[in-house]
């Protein structure tokens, strides 16, 4: 049972190689499409009064470089689904937002950009708004 287990197992991950390396995917991936585009094109603003405390609060932090009280505040946010700006990796970082009431971190983040840009998500990086002055 263990060994026909292991070649189910074994010809998933080939089958799953096959399709993300046909042409179709590939060609799907490297063109610039249009609703990457629109994504970009439709941050909505935000302003930083606008803001939860919280967020207001980290955004201080992050002027002043910290300390933050999250381990994880100040890595690379990879931006895998493309909601942000195309970008080389490494020109993000993200930074929690707490939320009262919870122990852990929470979903709200704080994006900041090499550029000074800063975004705001409170669902957990599915969608995203440009803080703005």
């Amino acid at each position: 049972m263990k060994k026909i287990v292991n070649i189910i197992n074994r010809l998933c991950c080939i089958l799953a190689v096959l399709a993300l390396s046909s042409p179709a995917v590939a060609q799907r991936d490297n063109a610039p499409s249009e609703s990457r585009q629109r994504v970009q094109l439709s941050l909505a603003d935000v302003s930083v009064k606008s803001l939860p405390t919280e967020a207001i609060n980290t955004l201080r932090l992050i002027d002043k470089g910290g300390p933050y009280p999250y381990d994880r505040d100040g890595i690379v946010f990879g931006n895998f689904e493309k909601r942000l700006p195309i970008k080389d990796r490494g020109y993000y970082h993200e930074f929690t937002v707490p939320t009262p009431g919870i122990k852990h971190r929470g979903a709200r983040r704080i994006v900041t950009g090499k550029s000074g840009e800063k975004y705001y998500s409170d669902d957990h990086y599915k969608t995203f708004k440009r803080v703005v002055p």
